[in-house]
């Protein structure tokens, strides 16, 4: 049987300023997948996932970026990502998110 686990980085947070989420070591893990859903405010949000060696130093993993308005819920995966994980958004406005990782070995 495959192991897997979510995580929730943000529940419900409210940003007015650009913010990069807690790292999250996923070294074990084969998949992954972000959920990122935008439950109030005026604002629009860009991101982009973002990986590391030692959950300090970052760097783009692909510099793909994810728009997520107002009400919307997006999703996207991230492959080939080493040891640790994290997003970077642009913020425009004022958004409250929530944000879940989902990994899978």
């Amino acid at each position: 049987m495959r192991q897997s686990m979510t995580a929730v980085l943000e529940r419900d947070t409210e940003f007015a300023k650009d913010f990069g989420t807690e790292p999250y070591e996923v070294a074990w893990a084969g998949e992954a997948r972000w959920f990122v859903q935008h439950v109030d405010g005026d604002g629009t949000a860009r991101y982009v996932t973002q990986v590391s060696p030692d959950g300090i130093t970052w760097c783009d993993l692909d510099g793909t970026e994810h728009a997520v308005e107002p009400g919307a819920l997006v999703s996207w995966p991230a492959a080939g990502f080493g040891h640790w994980l994290r997003l970077r958004a642009v913020v425009d406005g004022t958004v409250r998110v929530r944000i879940h990782l989902a990994i899978k070995a």
